[in-house]
């Protein structure tokens, strides 16, 4: 006999029953955030999976960059850097400071340059 487990008819043809652990579905629904923060999350994801945004976040580890240096280290016109950086910033990802004319970027907390450590230990594992 199997303990901790519900059967139930399968809605796909392809298989006879299905299996559900319910102490792990009752885990991960209490586990589970709310759906303003999963989506915020998501576009978090999203906006760092662009490649010339995460090419700014990988420059901005280094410390603080001008438009103009970020636009030379990606290939880009600073009007198009100065694009993405504008969605970097509304996610809380980037920050900006002013000097006078000049506006320098840096990463917004230790967590974004978490997230990237992160994901790059991740593909280096491979």
């Amino acid at each position: 006999m199997i303990k901790n487990k519900a059967f139930a008819p399968c809605q796909d043809e392809t298989c006879g029953v299905r299996v559900v652990h319910l102490e792990r579905v009752a885990r991960a629904k209490g586990e589970a955030i709310g759906e303003k923060d999963l989506e915020r999350l998501a576009l978090t994801y999203k906006i760092m999976g662009d490649p010339t945004r995460l090419k700014i976040i990988l420059a901005l580890r280094g410390g603080e960059m001008c438009v103009c240096d970020i636009a030379a280290f990606v290939g880009l016109s600073e009007s198009a850097v100065s694009h993405q950086l504008r969605r970097l910033r509304e996610l809380a990802l980037v920050r900006s400071r002013r000097d006078g004319q000049i506006l320098y970027y840096s990463l917004d907390d230790a967590h974004v340059l978490d997230l990237v450590t992160v994901g790059l230990n991740h593909i280096g594992e491979s």
